[in-house]
């Protein structure tokens, strides 16, 4: 209960494992029970940096400066869409197996019986999520190319739509971004329009990767989903269809403008038939984003991946990118090339429910035209020559 007493400068020397020495002092207030105490940290030359000095020198790294820890979060952005779309389906499947015989079987049993419940959700609209579509992520992942969304015209709400997205490239990224997150601004730049990415309805039968990117309003490229979304699901609908495929993909390396459009007019059909307006979009670098070995036609390798690709239902491309820490070395991450989607103007369509060879040849070609002209137009203001055209094949 009496006042607190000690010396002036009195020294300790303990904590000696952080390399520095601390002082204390206390003072003894007139009215008693008053202390003062304060201690100050110096770097001890006997132990090398100080734990403080440590930690300053860590701030002020190179690589942990903003522009680096930018640059390192955007890479760990295109990466997880890569590893997503990549390994997501097979290894939750393993795992939904694994658990089984165990313990925590209750939870891939308990999961089985909302996939059955939930089979034919991805048919009938799928289960959007703006919350998923906002994600922090997804700037981060537009930032790393960069990608950005041009508009050309307004399109109508009261209308629905097919898009014809070129080229497929290796990923998609143009694709995914624009249309399957709100990082490029797809809601504000076309108000009132519901875009759905189509992809492999496989994708749609393997655990927990089928809610991602249904999440993202991905849904499967088939007749029953895309029928849905055009005629039982309102008007504001935008199918978003890459023609090419993964036939088109086997082709796209940098600097080649290369579409396979001649033959697909399955989209154009589809359109007439539910009277859906046909929208030409056609992404400038695409293509740059990693480098393929293409093997020649009629080799026995080109042979083999027509053959896997019709298997499988995508193409096994042999490509590459950079590293993960230097863009001199190989790796996933793709290079760093500007992808600028450019969103053309709408063909309107009537609604023929039996369209014949002639109706659908005609939309068809009308569609290729509005293709050139939306590439030729664009093509210098993003890097091309005025020379370079676009191959229709």
């Amino acid at each position: 209960g009496g006042p607190f007493v000690a010396s002036r400068g009195t020294v300790l020397s303990g904590a000696r494992h952080l390399g520095a020495k601390t002082q204390r002092s206390a003072r003894v207030g007139d009215g008693g029970g008053f202390a003062q105490l304060s201690m100050t940290l110096a770097p001890d030359p006997g132990t090398g940096s100080s734990l403080l000095s440590a930690l300053l020198e860590l701030a002020s790294s190179p690589w942990l400066s903003r522009p680096k820890l930018v640059k390192h979060l955007q890479v760990v952005a295109v990466l997880q869409f890569i590893v997503s779309f990549l390994t997501m389906g097979f290894v939750c499947t393993v795992l939904m197996v694994y658990l089984f015989f165990t313990d925590c079987w209750l939870i891939p049993a308990v999961y089985a019986a909302w996939l059955i419940f939930d089979w034919n959700t991805p048919k009938q609209g799928g289960r959007r999520s703006s919350w998923v579509r906002n994600w922090t992520v997804w700037t981060y992942f537009r930032d790393y190319f960069p990608i950005r969304l041009i508009k050309t015209h307004d399109l109508l709400p009261s209308r629905n739509y097919v898009f014809g997205y070129h080229p497929h490239g290796i990923f998609c990224f143009g694709a995914f971004c624009n249309f399957s997150t709100e990082a490029t601004g797809f809601s504000k730049k076309f108000p009132g329009i519901r875009p759905s990415l189509a992809t492999l309805a496989g994708n749609f039968r393997l655990p927990v990767l089928r809610d991602y990117i249904m999440f993202a309003g991905i849904c499967p490229v088939n007749r029953n989903s895309i029928d849905y979304l055009l005629a039982r699901n309102g008007t504001g609908n935008a199918v978003v269809i890459v023609v090419g495929g993964a036939a088109e993909s086997l082709d796209c390396v940098p600097g080649q403008n290369c579409v396979t459009l001649k033959n697909r007019k399955g989209f154009v059909k589809l359109a007439l038939q539910k009277g859906a307006d046909l929208v030409p979009v056609y992404s400038f670098g695409e293509n740059e984003a990693y480098h393929q070995v293409i093997f020649e036609e009629g080799s026995w390798r080109r042979y083999l991946q027509r053959k896997l690709q019709k298997l499988l239902g995508f193409a096994p491309c042999l490509f590459h990118g950079c590293g993960f820490f230097s863009s001199e070395s190989w790796g996933m991450v793709p290079y760093c090339k500007p992808i600028n989607t450019v969103v053309g103007e709408p063909i309107t369509v009537p609604k023929v429910e039996e369209p014949t060879p002639d109706i659908v040849d005609m939309y068809h070609d009308m569609y290729i035209r509005s293709l050139t002209e939306l590439f030729d137009k664009y093509k210098t203001r993003f890097g091309l020559e005025e020379t370079e055209s676009l191959l229709i094949q």
